[in-house]
């Protein structure tokens, strides 16, 4: 039993690593659509499609890579932990289930600290801003920016680099308390009897 789930952990793992290396082959048109290309479109594509029809966009920005990876990632840790143990609990799966939600919203707030540190830089810098580069910076970076500052500002109207600074501030606090959290509900989890 144990053999089993370690080559399915190990298919899984380097059906991950083709899946990762097909997202990251979306970023880089210019390098077309060769023969490499389409022959992972058509091992990756049919399961990426599947979490595609869930909303997980933001603008132009798609999240469902990102969480197809997480279930994936899920679904490995399961076979490793029934490789190694031979046994698995409710508490370690629901332990698992919100480490893998964390690991996407951890990689999300993430990113937006790393886009809003970038928008900030930027600004100070007088950098041209019109560029396509900024503009997709730009289209993560405002409508985000517009939530935080009108949850925490209502209507007053505050500078560029005071909305930077505290959105910068807020998603890092935000990462904060919310892996404190996790981790903390996580060890709750673990201890649970069944």
């Amino acid at each position: 039993m144990s053999q089993v789930m370690r080559v399915l952990s190990s298919l899984i793992s380097i059906y991950m690593m083709i899946l990762f290396f097909r997202i990251i082959l979306t970023w880089f048109s210019w390098l077309g659509q060769g023969a490499l290309y389409n022959m992972l479109a058509r091992i990756t594509d049919p399961y990426l499609n599947w979490f595609r029809r869930f909303p997980l966009r933001v603008g132009f920005l798609d999240l469902s890579p990102i969480a197809a990876i997480a279930v994936l990632s899920l679904v490995n840790r399961v076979f490793a932990i029934l490789a190694s143990t031979g046994t698995i609990t409710v508490g370690l799966i629901l332990a698992l289930v919100l480490q893998m939600l964390w690991g996407a919203v951890s990689f999300l707030l993430g990113f937006l600290i790393i886009v809003f540190v970038l928008r900030f830089i930027a600004h100070l810098a007088r950098f041209n801003i019109y560029n396509p580069f900024w503009r997709i910076v730009d289209a993560i970076h405002q409508p985000v920016s517009y939530k935080i500052n009108r949850v925490l500002f209502k209507d007053r109207i505050i500078t560029f680099t005071n909305s930077c600074l505290v959105s910068i501030a807020g998603l890092a606090a935000a990462y904060v308390i919310l892996r404190l959290l996790v981790v903390f509900i996580s060890r709750a989890l673990l201890r649970l009897p069944v």
